[in-house]
């Protein structure tokens, strides 16, 4: 019995010392955010859109991306250029061989061709004059569509506080170590 005593006299001591330690207050710090959010222009990206389709390159510099409207001018006036060298050949192919079948006299540049040779050289030239004129939709339509997707992303937040970094981890049953991703979110 005298043992007793002291061991519940212990455990008395003991749980009024932690009742104690539970009494006092707690003071939180809360850290206010100092980073202020764009407002964000929905119609920005349609702007942009608008602009290049009325002139090429003048979305991108709306999007205040210069480096890119030598680009856009490049790859238009390149297939503007092939369209129009195609057209002209393809005319000039075109003639001679109508001036053949109503039996003129055929142009010195053309004397060594025969008429099969002349029909697969208007269907070459054709060709590739069709696919200038496809190039050069495509590269107009390409102006419009990278001129709203940059304005989208112009707003798009990155800041710190989004974060992903790789994390390696030993698993806890054989000690290997595994790789993951972890999305950080802070508040």
């Amino acid at each position: 019995m005298n043992k007793i005593v002291p061991i519940s006299l212990l455990f008395f001591l003991l749980g009024t010392v932690s009742l104690f330690a539970q009494a006092e207050t707690e003071t939180v710090l809360v850290a206010k955010d100092t980073t202020k959010l764009e407002e964000i222009d929905p119609l920005t990206p349609a702007k942009a859109a608008f602009y290049s389709a009325i002139l090429p390159g003048l979305g991108q510099a709306y999007n205040k991306k210069y480096w890119k409207i030598p680009l856009v001018y490049g790859a238009m006036g390149t297939s503007l250029y092939f369209y129009l060298d195609s057209n002209k050949k393809y005319k000039e192919v075109r003639n001679e061989y109508k001036r053949r079948l109503e039996g003129l006299e055929s142009d010195e540049k053309f004397e060594r061709f025969d008429d099969d040779r002349l029909i697969s050289a208007q269907k070459f030239y054709q060709r590739n004059r069709d696919l200038s004129a496809l190039f050069l939709v495509a590269f107009y339509a390409l102006n419009i569509i990278d001129a709203n997707v940059d304005a989208h992303l112009i707003q798009f937040n990155v800041n710190e506080k989004l974060s992903l970094r790789p994390e390696i981890y030993p698993t806890d049953v054989t000690f290997r170590a595994n790789v993951g991703l972890t999305f950080n979110y802070k508040f």
